[in-house]
C-alpha cells in the first residue's frame, strides 16, 4: 500500500529563506548601537575633558551694579524712541542668554535722570512702528497713543487703497 501519501516532511536547509536571519542580524546590530552609544552625560566629558569648563550662564553675567550701569548706559542711548506718558515708560532689554526681550523695567523720568523698576510684565501695549529692527530695547506706549497710531495707520490704508489723492498739508 505505497499509495499512501509520504508524511510531509521539512523542507531541505538550501530550500529555506535566509531573509528571517537577516532581520534578526539587523535587529541584533541596531540594539547593540543603541547600548554602546553615549550616553549624554558621558559625551559631555569625553568633548569638554582637557578643557577647563565654562562657568554656568547664571554666573557669566555681570554684578547687579556693572549690570544697573550697562542699562543705564544702554537706555540712555536708545531713549530717544521711548514714549512717555506721566514721565513714565517701560522698556525690555534683549538677553543673550534666553534670546528674548526678558528683563522689564518701568523707567521713571525726573530732569535728565531715569530710575528702573524691574516689573513682571508690561501694562502697557508694545509700540511696534518707528524704532529700528536693530534695538536692544522693546519699548511700550500708551493704550491711547496706541489706538491713534492704529486709526491713522487703518485710515491712511483706506485712502491708499481707494486711490484718493493724499490731502494737502496747511
Amino acid at each position: 500500500m505505497d499509495d499512501e501519501p509520504d508524511e510531509p516532511r521539512p523542507p531541505k536547509r538550501e530550500q529555506l529563506s535566509k531573509t528571517p536571519s537577516w532581520i534578526m542580524l539587523g535587529f541584533a546590530l541596531g540594539a547593540g548601537c543603541v547600548l554602546l552609544w553615549p550616553h549624554r552625560e558621558e559625551s559631555r566629558a569625553v568633548l569638554t575633558s582637557g578643557v577647563t569648563p565654562r562657568r554656568p550662564a547664571a554666573e557669566a553675567t555681570p554684578p547687579t551694579i556693572e549690570r544697573a550701569t550697562f542699562f543705564e548706559s544702554v537706555f540712555a542711548e536708545w531713549s530717544k524712541y521711548a514714549v512717555w506718558d506721566s514721565e513714565l515708560t517701560e522698556v525690555a532689554f534683549w538677553s543673550a542668554d534666553t534670546k528674548t526681550f526678558s528683563e522689564k523695567f518701568e523707567v521713571y523720568r525726573s530732569g535728565d535722570r531715569f530710575y528702573f523698576r524691574s516689573i513682571p510684565e508690561f501694562t502697557r501695549p508694545v509700540l511696534t512702528h518707528g524704532v529700528p529692527n536693530n534695538s536692544p530695547l522693546q519699548f511700550t506706549e500708551p493704550q491711547a497713543g496706541r489706538d491713534e497710531w492704529l486709526k491713522e495707520n487703518s485710515t491712511e490704508n483706506l485712502r491708499k487703497f481707494l486711490g484718493a489723492p493724499e490731502p494737502k498739508k496747511p
